[in-house]
């Protein structure tokens, strides 16, 4: 990508003072655009990869989409939130291009985990996106969209080509493998939950 090469005018520390900057493509008003947002598109990325290669490319394709794009972004608009959009498609454009085909899990076996508010609140908030990048694809992407971006289901199965009862089925899934796994990492309120379990089908 070209840039000018004019005198840099701006306040790094104003994000409204950087993004008009890189309106005129000043490479340094680019680079400090990139410091200011790098953490929050990463954290965003992260959630919707499965390792940090994956985060990575979602990164840099995001600040390569909003570069390019710059010029469409209206003052008026949250800048953050228009940010979000972009990283979020970016990262189910690079889904579906990694992942063509539906990625289903036989869960049947699975009980539905009922946790309570101390087996969630002993988990820091690391570990459970660690939790949430070990689900397979589509179960990893259905769930950060409904979840924690508030898309309907109706909008994610218009993202990613599916059906709108896919989507909440995979919801359902997503949640059923992540309380399974929130509940490994207590063992005392798992060992009582397998206990729960047995007495139940042995009644």
């Amino acid at each position: 990508m070209m840039f000018s090469l004019g005198r840099s005018n701006f306040n790094p520390d104003e994000p409204d003072s950087v993004i008009v900057a890189c309106k005129r493509d000043d490479p340094k008003a680019q680079r400090a655009l990139v410091k200011l947002y790098f953490g929050y598109v990463k954290s965003i990325a992260l959630r919707y990869s499965s390792d940090k290669q994956d985060a990575d490319d979602i990164l840099n394709e995001s600040f390569l989409k909003v570069f390019l794009n710059l010029h469409k972004y209206d003052e008026k608009q949250v800048f953050k939130g228009w940010l979000r959009t972009i990283v979020v498609n970016t990262a189910i454009d690079h889904y579906r291009k990694n992942n063509q085909l539906p990625n289903y899990e036989n869960l049947d076996q699975v009980n539905l985990a009922d946790l309570n508010e101390d087996a969630i609140s002993s988990i820091s908030a690391e570990e459970i996106l660690a939790l949430v990048r070990r689900l397979s694809p589509v179960y990893r992407m259905v769930f950060s969209l409904y979840v924690i971006d508030g898309y309907t289901h109706k909008e994610i199965a218009e993202k990613l080509g599916i059906r709108e009862g896919t989507s909440k089925s995979n919801l359902q899934d997503a949640r059923r493998r992540l309380q399974t796994m929130i509940l490994k990492l207590n063992p005392n309120q798992y060992s009582a939950y397998e206990l729960k379990t047995v007495r139940t089908d042995e009644d």
